[in-house]
């Protein structure tokens, strides 16, 4: 069986102490309710560097830009709560 797809990603680069403190929110936020997420090296990425560099850490859930800079658990226990799954739209 096939292990199901992340509903949340995080967009992040090394060194961003944003990025952690994001990090920690939404691993909670998903060990709390059971979900996945995955996180992404934007720095890996030049296409990705361009688009997000300046928000990062940048979360989707479910494919649609969530939150940047900061990430709220009650707004992402929300967005959890109200919305279906589907594909990411990085």
């Amino acid at each position: 069986m096939a292990a199901a797809a992340a509903r949340v990603h995080l967009l992040s680069k090394p060194g961003c102490h944003l990025c952690d403190g994001a990090r920690a929110v939404v691993r909670l936020v998903c060990d709390e309710l059971g979900e996945t997420f995955d996180e992404v090296d934007i720095s890996r990425d030049q296409e990705l560097m361009a688009r997000y560099g300046e928000q990062i850490p940048v979360t989707f859930v479910d494919g649609v830009q969530h939150d940047y800079w900061r990430v709220d658990p009650a707004r992402l226990r929300a967005a959890l709560d109200q919305s279906s799954p589907r594909s990411p739209n990085l």
